[in-house]
């Protein structure tokens, strides 16, 4: 007969098994796999001690088909799932008692007993599963006896001591594996939590640009329309020549505005940037467009691109000019107004100018809600367009001597 001893290190091994087999939903199937191998070499083992020495008696029939049927019973652990239902209840009760009654012919087979202190302990609630192990630790300690005929200190407390073990080793095991899956769970959640505060804020990010490519385009180019057609109004009588170019200029603006919304529904993107045309060209149109009887727009392009620019550089840029030439319109008083935009190796930089009457930078804040007025966005919107390709807004000016308003924007570095 082997020692408790040696038994009882198998049996530890058999509870890291288990433990595996118990995180199987986390990629610990090759220690099911480990369990199942050791209870097969102690039931094989148990089965070839008893051929050995008991070889053409009539109870080897009886014990090799009693083996094997426990060897398949227990191999359909896998197939019964991992919930505790009332068919794996069965299913473990016909182990038992299968066990029972080889240990009853064979007491040698007492020490598959480990392995069976793992099912019972995943199949049943813990008083249900400490009875069962009572059970099995009772079954073991009275075959042992009866194999070694005589009361041995050793046979009775080792069986005990590695159900001990066993019990302890697979609850800590089995808290551990439950704090791990606590864990995975609150990183799920925190990942999800994560990623609904980032898309409200990717909603809330383009609501903003939204807001600002209509204050640009739309709302300036309603603005425009409003001025000029209140201004031939006020002629329409005294000098009508004036006021239908007043009301054909509206007229051309809102034409632009309307290509403008189909524009928006459509990708977003400046109208005068469509068909193809690059920055160059749009500043141009912008500048026509925006010179009248009041006020004059210059143009001005120094250099060329080394590459072509991208498109939400071209985008950007244009935004900014229709967003300070709006400013400069309706805020300045000025007559004469210039876009300068300039070619460098690393950047490209606007430059928008005026003659007005200009303002105090340090007490006019660009980022201040306060004074945005009922338009709600201008120079807010233009720093926020600049800072978000990674550029820097400068703003000179002093009352009564104009404003320049200048926006770098990085250029990629071009590899050759």
């Amino acid at each position: 007969m082997e020692s408790p001893n040696s038994e009882g290190k198998q049996g530890i091994v058999h509870i890291s098994g288990s433990d595996g087999e118990d995180t199987t939903e986390q990629g610990d199937g090759w220690l099911r796999i480990l369990l199942y191998v050791a209870f097969l070499l102690l039931l094989g083992s148990a089965l070839a001690r008893f051929l050995i020495r008991h070889t053409g008696e009539n109870l080897a029939p009886w014990v090799v088909s009693l083996a094997v049927a426990l060897a398949v019973l227990y191999l359909l652990d896998p197939l019964l799932g991992r919930r505790p239902t009332t068919l794996r209840h069965i299913w473990l009760g016909t182990v038992v008692a299968v066990w029972m009654a080889l240990v009853w012919l064979a007491p040698s087979f007492g020490w598959c007993a480990v392995p069976l202190f793992i099912i019972g302990l995943r199949t049943l609630r813990p008083p249900a599963a400490i009875a069962f192990i009572a059970l099995v630790t009772a079954t073991s300690v009275t075959a042992h006896l009866r194999l070694s005929g005589r009361l041995d200190v050793d046979v009775v407390l080792a069986p005990p001591a590695i159900a001990a073990i066993a019990v302890a080793v697979f609850v800590q095991m089995d808290r551990q594996s439950r704090r791990q899956r606590e864990l995975i769970d609150d990183l799920i959640r925190t990942r999800r939590e994560l990623a609904a505060t980032e898309r409200r804020e990717g909603i809330l990010a383009e609501r903003q640009r939204l807001s600002m490519e209509i204050h640009d385009s739309l709302a300036q180019g309603l603005s425009s329309q409003q001025m000029l057609l209140q201004a031939s109004e006020r002629v329409w009588d005294t000098d009508p020549a004036t006021a239908r170019t007043h009301v054909r200029t509206a007229t051309a603006i809102a034409e632009h505005n309307l290509t403008e919304a189909r524009r928006f529904v459509h990708d977003l993107a400046p109208a005068d940037l469509a068909d193809g045309k690059n920055l160059d060209q749009a500043l141009r149109t912008l500048a026509d467009r925006e010179s009248g009887d009041r006020l004059t727009v210059l143009c001005h392009i120094d250099g060329a691109p080394t590459s072509p620019l991208p498109d939400r550089v071209q985008s950007t840029l244009l935004r900014i000019a229709q967003g300070a030439l709006a400013n400069v319109r309706e805020h300045s008083g000025a007559t004469t107004a210039a876009l300068t935009l300039t070619y460098l190796d690393d950047q490209v930089v606007l430059d928008v100018s005026d003659n007005g009457h200009g303002f105090d930078p340090t007490t006019t804040h660009p980022d201040d809600t306060a004074t945005r007025g009922p338009r709600g966005h201008g120079l807010p919107a233009i720093r926020t367009r600049t800072h978000q390709l990674g550029g820097t807004l400068t703003i000179e000016s002093l009352p009564n001597e104009g404003t320049v308003l200048s926006a770098a924007i990085p250029l990629p570095a071009t590899t050759t």
